[in-house]
């Protein structure tokens, strides 16, 4: 590593870029189910359908989108991008004005809005390697987990004054603005970057679709990972909402009490992506990747204890604490280890799957969830998903496939190194 970890000019605009876009999506996190139920008077179902429907859309329209990213340069993909994601929020606050705003736009605003997130998220990952050596990498995405859950503290309560202030509108604008931000640290990046190979007269086939998850199932450290992450992430967030009604229901927690809950533990984010870097230096990857991925999921169960009172306020912040603190320690090891593993001409692909088959299994699970909170209780329901979290850790790599790993970069499917 460099002294002093200085990665330079251009890695500092992509993450000011990224600051930026983050903070502006918490502010407005959760103005779109306020907006539907405000504005349009939406019912419960609609608004249920504005999440899940608007993310599976999104997820399936980001699946050709990978194959094509992946053979032009990445920092006018991740402009566009950004460029999109401003368009399409701006014609909310613009038809609001108008009287015009209507529900099935905020589904097609919120389905573009993903697919163009899975899409960056995929581009940032193939430019991030062009643009840092790869000893730099698990320093990089230390910087940028621990960005992620400096604004998820920051943003929810400044997000929850505007929306008082200003309205969900007024909330949906700003996010707005901060990805025009974001298109403009991406372009200060500035820099030569190479073109990627192209096929000559090759036309996208529908197989090409499918080569992201091909290459990640054919590898033997990538395949576990994605499992695990796919399956630990989707379990998680199913009980986020059966949560959300344990607690703002039979416990009668106010909801300024529910925000605290987790707005707190977000610091053990903080604190776990500093650690990282450390922890690796000192133990090697495979033995930090493997600990702080099955620490992480001995907490989730303890979210079916909840009591009413401080008692129960103190025990949700305590669980989700620890689980933060894990995770934060487990991204960015494990966002560095997929990087180096995945071949330079197949990230972006192998990227944007792993992102639409997460958001896939995270709407499919929390959907399934939903059910079984209604016919168990929301209590039973978020212990089963703990239980089944308890199991994940069978999905994490091999000592010995993570070696390998670690010593030779994967191959792409034509033999190249």
């Amino acid at each position: 590593m460099k002294s002093g970890h200085r990665l330079g000019r251009p890695f500092g605009w992509l993450w000011a870029a990224y600051g930026t876009s983050a903070l502006g999506t918490w502010l407005a996190f959760g103005a779109f189910p306020l907006i539907a139920l405000r504005v349009l008077h939406a019912g419960p179902a609609e608004v249920a359908a504005l999440s899940a429907v608007g993310t599976a859309v999104g997820a399936a329209a980001a699946v050709p989108l990978g194959p094509w990213v992946e053979f032009r340069r990445k920092r006018p993909v991740l402009i566009a991008a950004d460029l999109v994601r401003c368009a399409a929020l701006l014609t909310v606050p613009a038809a609001f004005a108008l009287d015009a705003l209507t529900f099935p736009q905020l589904l097609l605003v919120s389905a573009v809005v993903a697919a163009a997130d899975i899409t960056f998220r995929a581009a940032s990952g193939a430019y991030l390697k062009t643009l840092l050596p790869a000893g730099d990498l698990l320093v990089a995405n230390a910087r940028l987990e621990s960005t992620a859950w400096s604004t998820t503290i920051v943003g929810p309560p400044l997000g929850g004054a505007a929306l008082g202030l200003l309205g969900p509108v007024a909330t949906v604008a700003a996010d707005a603005v901060s990805y025009l931000l974001s298109a403009l640290g991406v372009r200060a990046t500035g820099g030569h970057e190479p073109r990627p190979e192209h096929r000559e007269g090759a036309r996208l086939r529908a197989g090409d679709l499918l080569d992201g998850w091909r290459y990640i199932l054919a590898d033997p450290t990538l395949r576990p990972l994605f499992l695990n992450t796919a399956v630990f992430n989707g379990l998680v967030m199913a009980g986020e909402p059966l949560l959300a009604v344990l607690m703002l229901g039979p416990l009668h927690f106010a909801p300024w009490q529910y925000g605290l809950a987790f707005a707190v533990p977000s610091i053990g984010g903080l604190l776990g992506s500093r650690l990282a870097r450390p922890l690796v230096t000192r133990f090697g990857r495979h033995r930090v990747l493997v600990a702080a991925g099955a620490l992480r999921a001995l907490w989730p169960v303890g979210l079916a204890f909840p009591g009413p009172g401080a008692g129960g306020l103190l025990l949700v912040m305590g669980v989700e604490l620890g689980l933060i603190l894990c995770c934060g320690v487990f991204n960015p090891v494990y966002a560095t280890h997929r990087l180096e593993r995945t071949a330079a001409d197949r990230v972006t692909r192998t990227l944007s799957a792993w992102q639409v088959t997460t958001k896939a299994s995270t709407a499919l699970l929390t959907a399934l969830w939903g059910l079984l909170g209604g016919l168990l209780g929301p209590r039973a329901a978020i212990g089963l998903a703990g239980l089944l979290v308890l199991a994940t850790p069978l999905l994490l790599p091999r000592r010995d496939a993570a070696c390998r790993a670690a010593a030779d970069p994967a191959p792409d499917r034509t033999g190249r190194a």
